[in-house]
């Protein structure tokens, strides 16, 4: 077996410092149709009353361009839920960023859609959940759902804008993979995400019905290498597996407050999505800073920046620089400390534990979901 920790090549940019982001993931709002039980929102969802208005996601945006930002997607929750989305993609092309609508896609309209491209939206990725109406309307908690993303990629191409189908996969939706990729042909996608669940939030409370089995994630892995294969020039496929069975950690968002941030429907800026879910650190809000600020100076941001931060033994490994020792919220999830190392990790004291949890949950009985809503969130509150 290959040695996981072998260097095979330096990172292109291993530095220990950090420069200007790249790219913005603005959670505009956790208002969501759906009730995905691996959602990335945190369990405390926000109230629409909470969330920024039209001018303060406005300010931000500028705020975003002024900083060196070159992209923004679109998210939520449902992003297509906001009656301002229109406004806030034109504002995105007007200051020069490239927009992302990152979607259900069960909300969508033809001619919405096309207000969208003409205010300059690029990009569109639809979700999936299975590629078939019984196995979407399980996992989404919605009904009919399927017919409706049809629609939507094929009104995103008739705008003439590229088009990505986002799978995340796990236990329950795994056979259905191979159909799956079909339907993301069929619909006419460049690009194809096939991502394991990441257990945090949601995802860590339904882990027991989610998770897959190995024998599970060994076939994933040859079906997405002979579609690759197959399909090369006609559809790209990313693929992520999931951390539990790892050897090493990911290079989450390319290292913590590095190249990227997350923008919460309230205004907090986020070094990741789940984030949050780190609930001993306070993250510093649009509505009471401005962004380079928060960006350059907040305790947030900077508190796993580079690698002085890091404990042994990520302290005196030789991939620290390329890893950044991978995700401080699975940290969080599984060791209760953000600075433990990643029990992805093989170099972890808790990694064998986390891969027998996994291999006895993903053989449980137990299929039901916790759906992700406000009243689950409220129930856990």
């Amino acid at each position: 077996m290959d040695d996981p920790f072998r260097i095979v090549g330096k990172a292109v940019d291993a530095r220990n410092t950090y420069g200007l982001p790249l790219a913005v993931l603005a959670e505009l709002t956790h208002r969501c149709p759906l009730q995905c039980g691996y959602c990335s929102n945190p369990i405390q969802l926000e109230q629409a009353s909470r969330e920024m208005t039209t001018e303060q996601w406005c300010s931000a945006m500028t705020q975003m361009a002024d900083l060196g930002v070159l992209q923004i997607h679109f998210s939520g929750g449902e992003p297509t839920v906001r009656k301002d989305l229109e406004q806030l993609v034109q504002h995105a092309s007007d200051v020069g960023l490239y927009s992302n609508l990152i979607t259900s896609g069960v909300m969508m309209t033809r001619d919405r859609m096309f207000r969208l491209a003409d205010a300059g939206l690029s990009h569109v990725q639809v979700s999936i959940q299975g590629a078939t109406g019984q196995m979407s309307d399980l996992i989404g908690g919605f009904k009919n759902a399927l017919p409706k993303k049809h629609d939507t990629a094929t009104w995103t191409l008739e705008a003439g804008l590229a088009l990505t189908v986002n799978a995340v996969v796990h236990r329950q939706n795994l056979p259905e993979l191979p159909q799956i990729i079909e339907k993301a042909v069929e619909w006419g996608a460049a690009r194809l995400e096939v991502a394991n669940v990441q257990y945090y939030g949601w995802a860590l409370k339904n882990r027991q019905a989610l998770m897959p089995t190995f024998a599970q994630l060994e076939d994933t892995t040859n079906i997405v290498n002979e579609a690759r294969a197959r399909l090369k020039g006609i559809l790209e496929i990313d693929y992520v597996i999931p951390d539990y069975y790892a050897a090493r950690p990911k290079q989450c968002m390319g290292g913590w407050g590095r190249q990227f941030f997350n923008i919460s429907p309230s205004g907090h800026v986020l070094p990741c999505h789940a984030a949050e879910t780190i609930t001993e650190l306070r993250f510093d809000s649009l509505k009471e800073r401005t962004l380079e600020w928060i960006w350059h100076n907040s305790d947030a941001m900077n508190c796993f920046r580079g690698t002085d931060w890091m404990p042994e033994p990520c302290k005196s490994c030789a991939f620290k620089e390329i890893d950044f020792g991978g995700c401080r919220c699975q940290a969080y999830a599984l060791a209760k400390d953000a600075s433990a190392t990643d029990p992805a990790c093989a170099k972890s004291p808790l990694h064998e534990a986390i891969f027998r949890t996994a291999m006895a949950e993903s053989i449980a009985s137990e299929d039901d979901f916790i759906y992700r809503n406000f009243a689950n969130a409220r129930a856990d509150s």
